[in-house]
């Protein structure tokens, strides 16, 4: 049973994590459109497709494109930071999330950052301006933050000396975090 639990709790944290940081990339984006004046006609949320963001206007797209990868770092870094404060019991895994979201938005711009023709983040950053040089230097140390966040959280997962053993309520949490996300996703997006 000690398998079970850890189980769920790394499918449901890796879960959770990939719906949230498309959540926080994407709000990322709308913030930045709000903040140069331009139209956000819809987000595109759903467990079962890559996450956008859909503009009218957008007057300003080198600016808006790069909110969605900070952003998309810098909010769940900063909710770790909170929980670690508030809920030090529970702070691996806001340190998971935050790690996760850091690797996926480097890695996101990083490797785009060699394809300029591309409609994602990436291709719209080089297309407008950027150099792949500031694609890299945004998405490689992002990459590394999010590693360094993750190294030593093996045997809060039940991993390595743990043997197998998770905290069984953060495992039921995760998982309900994961089913709940999921539908709001999914009852939401157009």
């Amino acid at each position: 049973m000690t398998r079970f639990y850890q189980i769920l709790l790394i499918a449901s944290v890796l879960g959770f994590s990939w719906l949230a940081m498309m959540g926080v990339h994407e709000a990322g984006h709308v913030l930045h459109a709000w903040l140069s004046g331009g139209e956000v006609t819809g987000v595109v949320l759903h467990p079962l497709a890559i996450s956008r963001t859909d503009y009218g206007k957008n007057p300003h797209p080198l600016f808006v494109a790069w909110g969605g990868a900070v952003w998309g770092g810098l909010l769940p870094a900063a909710v770790w930071l909170l929980v670690r404060r508030t809920v030090p019991a529970h702070a691996y895994l806001a340190r998971f999330f935050a790690g996760f979201c850091l690797v996926a938005n480097g890695a996101y711009l990083a490797a785009g950052s060699f394809f300029a023709g591309g409609g994602d983040d990436a291709g719209v950053l080089l297309q407008h301006g950027a150099e792949q040089w500031q694609l890299l230097g945004f998405g490689v140390p992002a990459f590394a933050g999010g590693l360094w966040l993750w190294n030593g959280l093996g045997p809060s997962f039940g991993l390595g000396i743990a043997g197998g053993r998770v905290d069984k309520k953060a495992a039921v949490g995760a998982g309900i975090a994961l089913v709940l996300l999921a539908l709001l996703f999914t009852v939401t997006c157009p």
